[in-house]
């Protein structure tokens, strides 16, 4: 009887077709396993990850690998100032001076894989093209930016380890390794090509009202007349 009250306006052909998708995805939960992804190593407190390494993210847990460091001075409006300590300062003060420290990133690839279980929104890094002519901007999908305390270091003996399309374009296999992924010269030559909106400066952390957010602004490319010039900024955030 329900079915037929629902029929009406075609209600009861959409009924059907969400009561089949709902059984369709307890059937695939049913198949779901767990599988080995390689082996955890210890992360490291002193000195930077060589590109190559496969990573868990610490937070979002996807897996990724490690392409390139970047050094760049953190804001952090959280931590307390030497000034702080000595003067009573309103530590929610818009004016608030905050000291950059100097604080290791890495540029990861995401595997595609894990980008739907992703408690956020999958990274991309956006730019203007070289060409002065055109007006197009270029998106690269799966490109992250991890803080150094983030990275979960593991390893594992699977060629295919990662999936995204620039992967075996940048990096191959190499068991004797460690880690066992290599950077070719395309991957050099993509960084040296792409190094100015690939490059990360600043980074401005703040807590507000039990929300942890983390802004990244970046220099997109610059588009020049012969009358004025145009300077493109994108920020990307994380909360």
């Amino acid at each position: 009887m329900e079915f037929m009250r629902l029929y009406s306006g075609g209600k009861f052909r959409n009924t059907l077709l969400e009561v089949k998708n709902v059984f369709s995805k307890i059937q695939t939960l049913k198949y779901i396993r767990l599988a080995e992804v390689g082996k955890l190593s210890t992360p490291k407190l002193q000195g930077k990850y060589e590109t190559g390494q496969l990573i868990l993210h610490r937070v979002f847990g996807y897996r990724g690998v490690i392409l390139f460091p970047w050094l760049a001075r953190v804001y952090d409006r959280d931590l307390p100032n030497k000034k702080d300590e000595t003067d009573e300062i309103n530590v929610n003060s818009v004016g608030k001076e905050v000291k950059g420290r100097t604080h290791t990133f890495y540029q990861v690839l995401i595997d595609q894989r894990d980008c739907p279980f992703i408690r956020a929104q999958t990274e991309a890094v956006t730019f203007l093209g070289n060409n002065e002519s055109s007006r197009s901007l270029y998106a690269i999908p799966g490109l992250d930016y991890v803080a150094h305390e983030d990275i979960l270091p593991y390893s594992t003996t699977d060629k295919s380890a990662l999936q995204h399309e620039l992967f075996d374009k940048f990096l191959t296999f190499h068991p004797d390794h460690d880690p066992s992924f290599i950077g070719q010269e395309t991957l050099r030559a993509w960084q040296e090509k792409n190094h100015p909106w690939l490059e990360l400066s600043d980074v401005h952390k703040e807590t507000t009202e039990n929300i942890r957010v983390t802004v990244i602004p970046f220099y997109m490319g610059c588009r020049e007349t012969q009358t004025t010039s145009v300077y493109w900024v994108n920020i990307i955030s994380f909360i």
